[in-house]
């Protein structure tokens, strides 16, 4: 058995059927990090940001994009997600913003790409809407952070960075 479950036995790239599987309770936490000038930081936390409620904006984003996955990455299932939540902390100490996704749904397969594409978009939709101030913005860290549910069942990230529900 291979470990590359998207490739079918000519090595084409190929959906899995997960037709078989039993449906579970599956949940994922993912983590991101973007992390910017002292100016643009003081900006965001302020609200003061031209372009608007800079977090709000990103937050929607988030949510938004966990949803449309299976649009993005080829190969991904399109999923009836149960909940996701995104979250965005701000960080004096690192000029930064911590961004956090839950996706959860009862299912066949798993949501750490939903989870993945949601702190993504997030942190992404930030630096859209900070560009003018800082361009040089860093965007790192990005993993899932825990998981659990399905055939492999739990996974903790050894940076945890879990967010609770």
């Amino acid at each position: 058995m291979t470990l590359f479950t998207h490739v079918d036995e000519q090595g084409a790239a190929s959906m899995v059927d997960v037709s078989e599987k039993t449906p579970s309770t599956r949940v994922a936490n993912a983590y991101a990090r973007i992390s910017m000038d002292q100016t643009t930081f003081d900006l965001l936390v302020a609200n003061a940001n031209a372009k608007g409620d800079v977090l709000q904006v990103a937050r929607i984003a988030g949510i938004q994009a966990a949803k449309r996955c299976a649009d993005l990455i080829p190969l991904c299932h399109p999923l009836l997600l149960s909940k996701v939540q995104v979250d965005l902390e701000c960080d004096a100490a690192l000029c930064c913003v911590h961004i956090k996704a839950m996706v959860k749904l009862t299912g066949q397969t798993g949501v750490e790409m939903e989870a993945l594409t949601a702190v993504n978009i997030a942190a992404l939709t930030v630096f859209d809407m900070c560009k003018a101030s800082d361009p040089e913005m860093v965007i790192s860290h990005c993993h899932v952070s825990h998981k659990e549910g399905g055939k492999s069942g739990e996974f903790s990230h050894s940076q945890h960075h879990a967010l609770t529900v």
